[in-house]
This record gives structure tokens, C-alpha cells and sequence, in this order.
């Protein structure tokens, strides 16, 4: 992985600070060399958040493909589950979504698709690497240069696939408070409002490109600062934050209580192992032990895999698609069976919302029934290269802990653990310690003291 503090480029894709890391002719490069790993011709489906640098790089993707000989879908201004829903649609090669999800304004992200809407597995992510190093890119003579087309149609054919999954009839009962966080959300469901009459009340709505209102992130804190404290006062029934591209979402209760990040994943697992026929769920080490307590209820079991997407790609390949319960990971980003190899926070949250529909249960009662974990998350700019130092100064201060090295480093103890590992997409490590019961407190604040002094 090459990392500079405003650019990362490794397996996860292309992802950096616009100007000072992330360049136009880093575009372009990566664009053709997802068009000579894809093989011409064949269809390309692109779209982008609305971060104000998208404009820019979809220009350069755009040239970067028709010079490869591929034919452009360009759906415009849409999530990344909108296009992957559009690349099965119209039996495309593969798309590229331009956006960078969680990260501030300032940064922007390629992220490449594959023929049927999924992330790129590792070997896949590992070629398009390869062709992208070397330079060696398949241009076409000006014959064969591909052809860029426009459809603004793929948000309503999106909605269309989620009306058919689930009971919308049935949700416009209850009413919704949301979090936009200025980005994709505010588009898919202002739409969904309109066509189905769901009982949307959104804020942070507009589409802004330079400023977000607030850090897209979703996680407990940002519920706490922004969206738990009008839950009573709107009189929702359930509240939900989304990162700009919602792929990801955060929960807060009717009664104003923000929700763990975690507990996403948490919900899902146990309605979609209760549906059947599928017994396993697939999470990465850093994902919430509560998991195997709920798996262990309907006779399933979870498959722990490195944290990011190519290694839940890659799980998901080893099984058939009827075992797979759910995938995804403690950020709220979740795949559910019907859609899948799609992370995908709006399909997240209509789920929750028939479950508590179904077993007439508000979300509170629903989070009420697990027994209590504590996770505690934690970061460190990431200034140094003395990462396995790092490490191995870890292990010998836990040298009581069953270690786990498939990412980073997790450290376990009966009922509790820790794991830190540097991000595939900021310049950071990330400190995550979760036990059962109170705060690991002391394990946590350890742990980062000895993070701060080899990072800094």
C-alpha cells in the first residue's frame, strides 16, 4: 500500500486529498487501468457524490475509459448501491463510483465495481494494481474509442428494486427522522417520500460540495451531537444518520438515545438469521463480539476476515449465497442476502424498520433485549513508519493474550479484546477495545498510550 498524509492508493482503490495528494493525472491513470483490467469493449457504469472536485474527476475517468474502448453509462449525481444496482441492470463490465463515502470535503476516492455490482476480491484489486504501476494500459486507435452516454433514470429503477423487497405499505406508520449529513441520502429518500409517501422528516438535506455541516461519520458521537438530541422533539419513531454516500448508517431511538455504530450490524444479524436459510455471518475482526451471541441463538456461527472490503468479498466468494445470513462490519455498512456484495445504508435501515414492524417492537425494546458490550474507538495520526515496532511492543506488553495478526494486530482475553491496525483509507490507526459489561477503560487508554508514542 502506497500511503502519503493526503493519498492512499491500495487495494480498497484510489483515495486522497484533492490537489495536495490526490491529482488529475492519478485519475486518468487509474481509469485506464481499470479499462485495460476490465478488457474492451464492454459497458462502464460511473457516477459521483457531490463533493465539489467530482466534477473534475469525472472528466478524467470518463477519458481514461473511452480511450480504453469502453463504452461511458454516466448516471450523474447517485450513491454507490445506485450504480451497482445499475451495473446487474444493463449487464455492464464494471463502474467506478466517485466518492469518498465517511472522509471530509476535501478528499475524494475511486472505487471500482466489478461485472456484477461487486467490490473488486483481492486478486482482482491486485491486477488492477499491477496494470496501474506498470503503465501498461490497452488504448484503442480512434475507431474503437468508446461512446458516453447520460441516464438519469437509476435512482427510480433503485427504488423499484428496494419496493420489491420490502413492505412499504406497512412503513409509512411510522415517522423517521434523518441525518443527511448533506450528501446522497437526501436524494434517494426525498424521492422515496414523494413516489411511496414514507414519513421521511430529513435535515442537513442539501447537497453541498466544499463544506459539510458536520464530519460524515457514523458512529456514536456524531448520533449524540446531531441527531439524538431532536428525536423527542420531532416525535420520530426512529432516527438514522448516513455518511455522504449511505453506504453506511448510525441509529438514535425514539427516546433520544444515540445507538453504537455496532448494533447496525447487531440488528440485522438476528433478523436476517432468524428468516433463514442462511447460518453464517461474515464480520471483520474489529466488529463487535455481540455477534457470536446472537449467531449462537439460530444455530449460526460468524466468520471473522480481515477488516475491509476485499476480504469480505473474498469470504463472500468461498460460500453458496444461501448460507450467508449477512455481511458487513461495526461501521453500519451491511449487505443483507438480496443484495448481494451491496453495502448499502438505505436498504439497512428499511430493514429495521419492517423488523420493527414485524415483531411490533419499538427500537428501543429491540436494543434492550441484548446483554450489555462496551466498545470504546480510538485513532492516532499515523506519522511514522515504525508500525511493526509498534506491534510487537503491544504483544510483549499483553503477553497473557491470544494474539490475532490476519490485520494488525487483536489481542483477546476471556470476555474482552483489543485491536489496532492502520486505516486502508485515512492516516491513521485505529484503536478498537470492546468487553463485556462496563467500558474496558484501563486496556483502551493503555493501548493508545503505547499507539501515541511509536505514531507521533
Amino acid at each position: 500500500m502506497a500511503t502519503e498524509g493526503n493519498l492512499r492508493i491500495s487495494q480498497v482503490g484510489l483515495r486522497g486529498v484533492v490537489g495536495p495528494g490526490l491529482t488529475a493525472a492519478h485519475i486518468l491513470d487509474f481509469a485506464a487501468a481499470f479499462g485495460t483490467f476490465l478488457d474492451a469493449p464492454g459497458k462502464i457504469v460511473i457516477g459521483r457524490d457531490p463533493r465539489a472536485s467530482g466534477i473534475m474527476i469525472r472528466e478524467g475517468v470518463v477519458a481514461g475509459l473511452l480511450a480504453t474502448g469502453h463504452d461511458v453509462i454516466d448516471l450523474g449525481v447517485v450513491s454507490t448501491p445506485v450504480i451497482q444496482h445499475a451495473i446487474r441492470r444493463v449487464d455492464a463490465a464494471g463502474g467506478i463510483s466517485i466518492g469518498a463515502s465517511h472522509n471530509a470535503a476535501e478528499w475524494n476516492a475511486l472505487k471500482f465495481l466489478g461485472p456484477y455490482g461487486s467490490y473488486l476480491a483481492t486478486g482482482e484489486s491486485g491486477e488492477l494494481l499491477d496494470i496501474y504501476h506498470l503503465k501498461k494500459f490497452a488504448f484503442v486507435g480512434h475507431e474503437s474509442v468508446g461512446k458516453l452516454q447520460t441516464d438519469r433514470t437509476a435512482i427510480d429503477q433503485y427504488l423499484d428494486d428496494l419496493a420489491k423487497l420490502f413492505p412499504l405499505e406497512r412503513l409509512k406508520k411510522f415517522k423517521i427522522l434523518v441525518d443527511c449529513t448533506n450528501g446522497l441520502s437526501a436524494l434517494l429518500l426525498r424521492r422515496m417520500h414523494d413516489r411511496f409517501g414514507l414519513n421521511f422528516v430529513l435535515f442537513n438535506e442539501r447537497l453541498e460540495g466544499r463544506a459539510f455541516v458536520h464530519e460524515p461519520a457514523t458512529n456514536r458521537k456524531m448520533v449524540e451531537l446531531q441527531l439524538a438530541p431532536l428525536m423527542k422533539h420531532v416525535g420520530a419513531d426512529a432516527g438514522f444518520l448516513f455518511d455522504i454516500d449511505s453506504d453506511r448508517v448510525a441509529l438514535a431511538t425514539e427516546t433520544g438515545q444515540a445507538v453504537s455504530e455496532e448494533m447496525v450490524m447487531v440488528l440485522l444479524a438476528d433478523e436476517f438469521l432468524e428468516r433463514g436459510p442462511g447460518k453464517i455471518v461474515i464480520a471483520n475482526v474489529s466488529t463487535t463480539g455481540l455477534l457470536e451471541e446472537v449467531a449462537a441463538r439460530h444455530g449460526g456461527h460468524v466468520e471473522r476476515v480481515a477488516v475491509g472490503r476485499q476480504a469480505t468479498i473474498d469470504a463472500l466468494q468461498a460460500f453458496r449465497p444461501e448460507q450467508i445470513a449477512i455481511a458487513g462490519e461495526g461501521t453500519g455498512a451491511i449487505m443483507i442476502p438480496q443484495f448481494r456484495y451491496v453495502y448499502d445504508g438505505i436498504a439497512a435501515m428499511l430493514a429495521i424498520l419492517e423488523r420493527m414492524d414485524r415483531t411490533n417492537r419499538t427500537l428501543s425494546q429491540m436494543l434492550g433485549s441484548y446483554p450489555r458490550y462496551s466498545i470504546l474507538k480510538g485513532v492516532v495520526p499515523l506519522e511514522t513508519h515504525k508500525i511493526p515496532e509498534m506491534l510487537f511492543a503491544l504483544e510483549q506488553f499483553y503477553p497473557d493474550a491470544k494474539r490475532n495478526t490476519i490485520d494488525g494486530l487483536r489481542l483477546d482475553w476471556m470476555n474482552r479484546w483489543v485491536h489496532v491496525r492502520v486505516s486502508q483509507t485515512e492516516p491513521i490507526v485505529r484503536v478498537i477495545c470492546e468487553q463485556q459489561g462496563d467500558e474496558p477503560r484501563q486496556l483502551f487508554e493503555e493501548t493508545m498510550e503505547i499507539v501515541r508514542s511509536y505514531c507521533a
